[in-house]
């Protein structure tokens, strides 16, 4: 499965807007989350690691706090999640995840960046089955076995486990995160996780040339700056 989700760390930490992105994605991420699964993150494993992950990536305590609290409430905003795919810049393959309270006008704005960058957004699975919607989890440990033997032991499905330079990196289907998390936890104690997260993994690459470079750049640009869009994944692979 390779390094291949590496392709898709954005680099969004440099401004204030950046930064009150990123807590606003968190906020409705943890949101949702809770609502859906409980406020608990001791009964809500999912959302444990989405607490840890807010904290690591500097969200303040008061934002998280907010969010929990909102979810405890009744009513509220009724946020759902939507999916879109297409192809961008260079013929690229790209899903949009968002969280939304009004489908419509999310589906307008997504469709409006694939538009003026003349790109096609695509029918929902035009895509998607050239990705793998993976758990991905790295520590820092010495025996790869181990760590392998402890997933196995709990019956997580591992589908791809690598070690470079005692980084071990585990591979396994979106739906045995929480198992998978927990698993580890439960075998090395408190350790720190220094990749956490649930993406799509492109199965295939795409190299952007040329004109299309700049265009991808802004197609990017274009997404992240909407507010409904939490994640972008797709297969380019930009020059050096």
């Amino acid at each position: 499965m390779g390094r291949a989700y590496q392709n898709r760390k954005e680099s969004m930490a440099k401004t204030a807007a950046a930064k009150t992105k990123v807590y606003s994605k968190y906020a409705r991420e943890i949101y949702v989350c809770a609502k859906s699964g409980g406020t608990d993150p001791d009964g809500n494993l999912t959302l444990r690691g989405l607490i840890e992950r807010a904290k690591k990536d500097q969200v303040p305590s008061h934002v998280i706090d907010k969010a929990l609290e909102k979810a405890r409430g009744t009513g509220g905003e009724d946020f759902s999640a939507a999916r879109y795919e297409g192809f961008g810049p260079g013929n690229c393959m790209v899903i949009v995840e968002c969280l939304t309270d009004n489908p419509n006008r999310t589906f307008g704005d997504v469709r409006q960046c694939f538009t003026k960058t003349k790109t096609k957004i695509g029918a929902q699975g035009s895509v998607s089955h050239m990705f793998d919607h993976c758990a991905i989890l790295a520590i820092q440990a010495d025996d790869e076995d181990a760590v392998l033997e402890t997933l196995l032991t709990a019956d997580v499905d591992v589908t791809d486990i690598e070690n470079e330079n005692g980084l071990i990196t585990v591979f396994a289907p979106h739906t045995e995160y929480a198992k998978a998390r927990q698993a580890l936890r439960d075998a090395f104690g408190d350790v720190e996780f220094e990749v956490d997260e649930i993406q799509f993994l492109a199965q295939t690459s795409n190299d952007i040339t040329g004109d299309d470079v700049v265009m991808f750049e802004k197609f990017m640009d274009m997404l992240n700056d909407l507010d409904d869009v939490q994640n972008v994944y797709h297969n380019a692979v930009l020059p050096d």
